[in-house]
């Protein structure tokens, strides 16, 4: 790994290992604060996609930080070999084994994406799309406070300008990524509508056996609330998944007018039932 980083940092445990790399504790010589360090190695990077997606990481979050509900990074070294990202330290649960695991109420619910979607209104103003918002890639730091990680598939949007290429994750994709369309940053407001749904739920809005079945799923768009399982979802919940998850993308909420609804502003509390 890069010698200015062993000289700057002090590399602890190994707490994490991707297809491409392994996260350390570490620690500031000047400070007891410990980081998280993500080592990458570029001998694993086999196309541009990858390459790509290494760069984006350290330039968006460099844009983006900090905010207090996207991944803080504070340092950046490069060498011939690897590439070294210190991050702020999270837990090792993300978002989707807390909703695994437990279930959510709306009270709850509402409380996460409201941060999720302040994180999400703070990258669109400043032009940038996440593109690939999912559970997994939902962290919290040691204080509990919801963190938005993992900006490999991020790209700038702005001025008119839309973007293509299918990037995503089966589940929590929009379908006009799917349909190879050019598309805006209000993938992005499918793909949290999607979360709340599971949140709400404990399933998937559209699914199937295999990822071709889920995309087809997808594409229909065809929302339903089984009466069986969202008996006790509130009118005002619903109507917010309603028109965050639009398969009509003119017609779907933009992150600002998703984090105003009633019931995202009232933290959840509503009084019917139906």
């Amino acid at each position: 790994m890069c010698e200015t980083l062993k000289t700057n940092y002090q590399l602890s445990d190994e707490i994490g290992r991707g297809r491409f790399g392994t996260i350390y504790r570490c620690f500031h010589p000047s400070s007891a604060v410990p980081h998280a360090c993500k080592v990458i190695d570029k001998s694993l990077l086999s196309d541009s996609t990858d390459r790509e997606c290494l760069q984006n990481e350290p330039k968006f979050l460099s844009l983006l930080s900090p905010h207090p509900n996207i991944l803080q990074i504070f340092d950046v070294f490069e060498n011939d070999e690897f590439l070294s990202i210190v991050l702020e330290l999270c837990q090792p649960l993300t978002l989707l084994d807390r909703i695994v695991s437990n279930p959510v109420t709306e009270q709850q619910a509402a409380s996460l994406i409201k941060k999720l979607l302040e994180a999400v209104v703070h990258c669109h103003r400043l032009g940038v799309a996440h593109r690939d918002i999912k559970p997994d890639n939902i962290l919290f730091d040691s204080n509990d406070n919801l963190k938005l990680a993992d900006f490999g598939s991020a790209e700038w949007f702005g001025d008119g300008r839309t973007m293509s290429g299918v990037v995503g994750t089966p589940y929590y994709v929009a379908p006009e990524v799917l349909l190879g369309r050019d598309y805006t940053e209000k993938v992005d407001v499918w793909s949290v509508g999607v979360i709340l749904y599971i949140m709400l739920s404990g399933i998937p809005p559209f699914y199937g056996d295999s990822a071709t079945e889920i995309f087809e799923a997808v594409i229909r768009a065809n929302l339903r609330f089984p009466s069986r399982i969202f008996r006790s979802v509130s009118s005002s919940a619903k109507d917010l998944l309603r028109k965050m998850i639009c398969r009509d993308a003119s017609r779907r909420f933009s992150a600002e007018q998703a984090l105003r609804h009633p019931w995202i502003v009232s933290g959840g509390e509503t009084t019917d039932q139906n």
